[in-house]
């Protein structure tokens, strides 16, 4: 088996979702440990959580990779006062890298919001808001759909292909669905920008409840949770690993890491 540096993976995974990608407000990029280590495997998450180091350790793997970062914020003491303090404490412990493609993996243009759009089955796509600068990018994406459906045909296929438990959207008016904009996790921001394109339908992961208003004439807004949007982020990193390291061992985490339950 090739030896594979955890260093060669990020500087994979940066390859394709250059850290300068991210938005000011991120903290993308390595979090915690040494790349200079050999690889025994990569787990991928979409968030790290305690369980998930034990996954980790459970697997013999001394990497995992997330999409949301598990430090966001400095941490002034570390105790294991916190779920964050408990994860640092035990990846430490245990020589455990970890490593988040967060907002860099969103901007990038073949990133996170491609693949919801692969899922929801657009052509045509384009970027819905454009970066400047070099490393292009950009954020949400804008496509068509094959042929138009009714509101309540499309929203239930949306439920169904992104398993959500729940999927919260504006009043219905009849209106044909056939061009859609989306953006994975909290994307709300970009309603506007979706109107003024005249997406028939703009996707996110979170709206919030004073944003419904207002819209029905304009566009149907559908909120499918943030883990459900996001989830087939892990699909995204394990194509990108296994493209460049085909001897790396690499597993999707079996742990829903959703917080959030719906009776």
């Amino acid at each position: 088996m090739d030896i594979v540096k955890i260093k060669e993976i990020v500087n994979a995974l940066e390859r394709f979702a250059p850290l300068p990608l991210q938005d000011s407000f991120d903290n993308a990029g390595l979090q915690i440990g040494l790349t200079e280590m050999e690889a025994t495997g990569a787990l991928l998450c979409l968030d790290v959580t305690e369980s998930v180091i034990d996954e980790a350790i459970a697997l013999g793997f001394n990497l995992i990779i997330s999409h949301h970062p598990l430090l966001f914020k400095g941490l002034k003491c570390i105790a294991g006062q916190t779920y964050v303090e408990r994860c640092v404490l035990k990846a430490i412990k245990n020589d455990i890298v970890i490593y988040s493609a967060h907002t860099n993996l969103d901007n990038t243009p073949e990133g996170v919001n491609l693949k919801i759009a692969e899922k929801i089955g657009l052509h045509n796509i384009q970027t819905l808001v454009p970066k400047e600068g070099e490393n292009a990018g950009g954020i949400g994406i804008i496509g068509m759909l094959e042929e138009p459906e009714s509101e309540s045909d499309f929203l239930k296929q949306l439920k169904k292909t992104f398993e959500a438990a729940c999927l919260r959207h504006n009043k219905l008016t009849g209106r044909l669905i056939q061009k859609v904009a989306l953006c994975g996790g909290s994307g709300s921001f970009l309603i506007p920008v979706a109107v003024q394109q005249e997406a028939d339908v703009f996707i996110t992961g979170e709206i919030k409840y004073h944003e419904f208003f207002g819209h029905e004439k304009d566009i149907l807004l559908a909120e499918l949770g943030h883990y459900e949007s996001e989830q087939y982020t892990k699909e995204l990193i394990f194509s990108i690993l296994e493209k460049d390291f085909p001897s790396l061992d690499i597993e999707i985490t079996k742990i829903n890491t959703n917080p959030i339950k719906y009776l």
